[in-house]
């Protein structure tokens, strides 16, 4: 099955537990229709470089999964049509990276960066 990566922001006025939720009730949707969840993680709440509908911040979540193309097409229409998701962005993947995402490591743990002057 084809191999997708997920990026889900939801409203700033919920929980922690009811964005943790989100991702929850999602992941059920996905493997309802033949898809399963690989790996989650919650990111938090996050300042946005804009405002989206009239929210500065917003809870961020990234899914990775595996998931025939129907049930990701029908898990983004149910995102889309739910109130508390304000956006949401899908990537297909080639294969998924192991451990955590560069937004979870800490920043003297990324390899590459370069020393500032």
């Amino acid at each position: 099955m084809p191999l997708y990566e997920h990026v889900m922001i939801a409203r700033q006025d919920l929980s922690n537990t009811q964005a943790e939720s989100l991702v929850e009730h999602f992941g059920t949707v996905l493997a309802d229709n033949g898809g399963n969840v690989v790996d989650s993680e919650y990111w938090g709440v996050k300042t946005m470089a804009y405002k989206i509908n009239k929210n500065r911040k917003g809870h961020y979540s990234f899914l990775k999964t595996d998931a025939p193309a129907g049930a990701v097409q029908e898990m983004e229409r149910l995102m889309r049509l739910h109130d508390d998701v304000m956006r949401v962005l899908t990537i297909k993947v080639d294969e998924h990276a192991e451990g955590p995402s560069v937004q979870m490591q800490k920043r003297d743990e990324r390899e590459g960066r370069r020393e500032r002057r």
